[in-house]
Order: structure tokens, then C-alpha cells, then sequence
């Protein structure tokens, strides 16, 4: 395995580290109805570096076998972060890189909670819509009142400049 692969693997792990810290620090804002994960704001770095999606894919399975919705969680909402993370890093505009992120998790995350309290009772539909908005609104602040900044401020910071031109084919493309 040559070096940069292992440095690309090093860093998704520590991005998923990173996630899973960060969602824990708050657990009463990470798991829930309504959430507000400070974590998602690392959504957008697959838009720098593509390897960071199974990252954070990795960092919210662990983060969700704290959180209370179960197996469903830990799976279900794994797998939608790493969704959102491939297509951010084929998006090609910053602005719209964290929507993957606040759309997927409302459906997804949103059905996982729903279930979890209504199950597949008649109340199963106007639950979804509620836990929809709900936890979409909380993406929508995390991954675009935190990430989106984000975006904007890490490849100005001097020690990451190099490593950001390095990753990027091209600063055009992602403009």
C-alpha cells in the first residue's frame, strides 16, 4: 500500500473519530427528535477529500451505539451519512455540498426515529412528517450554519492550503 493511501486511511479515521467525539460531547442534542449534531458539520469535507465519507460513516455507527433509536440507527443512519458523504464529494458547487447531507438524514434518520415510536401504526405517517422536519431543520442548521463556513474557511487556513491544492483536481471544478 503505497503512502498516500495509508495517510487517506489515517484520515478518514480520524475524521471519524472527530464525528463520533463531537457527537457525544452533547448527547442531548445529538439523539433525539429534534437534533442538532455539531458532528455533521464534517460533511462536507468529502468535498475536499473523498475518503473521508467512509470516515464518517464509521464515526456515526459508533456515535449511534450511544444514541437511543438501536440497531436501526446505527445502520440506517450510518449509511445515509455515507451517502450524503459520496455525493458532497461529487458535488461541484460549496453552497449545495451540505444539502446531501440535511436531505438525507430528514428522510432517513426521520423514518428511523418514526418507527421506533410509532412503528407501523396508523400514526406512522403524520410521526414521519414531524420527525422529517424536525430532524431536518437540525441539519440544516448544523451542515449549513457550521459546515458551510467550514467550507469556505479551510483552505485558507496556511498549514492546510498545500494539502487542500494537493486534493483538489482543479479549484474551478469545485467552484
Amino acid at each position: 500500500m503505497n503512502s498516500r493511501k495509508i495517510r487517506d486511511i489515517v484520515i478518514a479515521a480520524m475524521v471519524g473519530a472527530v464525528y463520533a467525539a463531537l457527537t457525544l460531547v452533547v448527547p442531548a442534542l445529538s439523539f433525539g427528535a429534534v437534533q442538532f449534531r455539531f458532528s455533521e458539520a464534517l460533511c462536507v469535507l468529502p468535498f475536499f477529500m473523498p475518503h473521508t465519507a467512509w470516515g464518517l460513516a464509521v464515526g456515526c455507527a459508533f456515535a449511534n451505539l450511544f444514541g437511543g433509536f438501536g440497531w436501526m440507527d446505527i445502520v440506517f443512519g450510518s449509511l445515509a451519512t455515507l451517502a450524503a458523504g459520496l455525493i458532497a464529494s461529487r458535488t461541484k458547487h460549496r453552497v449545495l455540498v451540505p444539502l446531501p447531507a440535511v436531505l438525507i438524514n430528514a428522510v432517513v434518520v426521520g423514518a428511523v426515529i418514526s418507527y421506533s415510536m410509532a412503528g407501523t401504526s396508523a400514526a406512522f405517517g403524520g410521526v414521519f412528517a414531524w420527525n422529517m422536519l424536525t430532524v431536518g431543520a437540525g441539519q440544516l442548521g448544523a451542515c449549513y450554519g457550521l459546515g458551510l463556513p467550514l467550507i469556505y474557511a479551510l483552505p485558507n487556513i496556511r498549514p492546510l492550503r498545500k494539502y487542500f491544492a494537493q486534493n483538489l483536481t482543479g479549484e474551478t471544478e469545485h467552484d
